[in-house]
């Protein structure tokens, strides 16, 4: 049953956003723009270091900008007819997803703009694309759960910032840590824990919308 109405949910979020191609349009701008720019003031100057910190501010603000709106364009009409014929647990859960398929394609563009503007910094990619996977799903996770938060505060949208600060900085450094590596060797060695700790926060976050978004919902 849980699964049906995720499946539901989730096809709900995609025919939405087909529908205001606006907002994907506008993100996409936001995100060519920005490395655009980004191209133009470092052009011949950059090195991985630069590279790999310019690549995920760029991606947390994209992922910032494309997650805020999840609870946004929901009235509260809606939000009152979700509570009748879905449970909380498969709202919570169809956002982090769609929001996940979402930041694997936004990062993707992310990853094959930065090839063509600033050059391929990267050594090991599958290494590099598994930061990204993960980095995708914790990004989604924490701003989907901090953005429910937030849509009951009246839209508040300070407290998202506020409120992911304590989660999205781990998440980051842990992710940057491990790109990192991708970028100046082929060895594997040295970054399993790494992974590890992306995959507990990713787990605790998941666990935690799970088990709290209900209240939330009820509020």
């Amino acid at each position: 049953m849980l699964s049906k109405e995720i499946k539901t949910l989730v096809g709900k979020e995609i025919k939405l956003e087909l529908k205001q191609k606006y907002v994907l349009n506008g993100i996409l701008l936001y995100l060519v723009s920005t490395i655009f720019v980004t191209y133009l003031a470092f052009e011949n100057v950059i090195t991985s270091e630069t590279w790999n910190s310019l690549f995920w501010i760029i991606l947390l603000f994209v992922a910032v900008n494309g997650i805020s709106k999840s609870f946004i364009q929901e009235s509260p009409a809606r939000h009152i007819y979700y509570y009748t014929v879905a449970s909380p647990q498969a709202v919570v859960l169809s956002k982090i997803i769609y929001n996940l398929f979402l930041m694997t394609i936004l990062s993707a563009l992310s990853f094959v703009f930065f090839i063509l503007l600033m050059g391929n910094q990267v050594v090991n990619v599958p290494l590099f694309l598994l930061a990204l996977i993960l980095g995708s799903f914790g990004l989604s996770s924490v701003l989907t759960m901090v953005a429910a938060i937030a849509s009951r505060a009246s839209h508040n949208f300070s407290l998202m910032a506020i409120l992911s600060f304590p989660i999205v900085l781990p998440l980051l450094a842990t992710l940057m840590k491990i790109s990192h590596t991708a970028l100046i060797s082929t060895d594997w060695s040295g970054i399993g824990g790494f992974i590890i700790i992306l995959m507990t926060i990713n787990l605790a976050v998941i666990i935690l919308a799970y088990l709290l978004f209900p209240y939330l919902w009820r509020d």
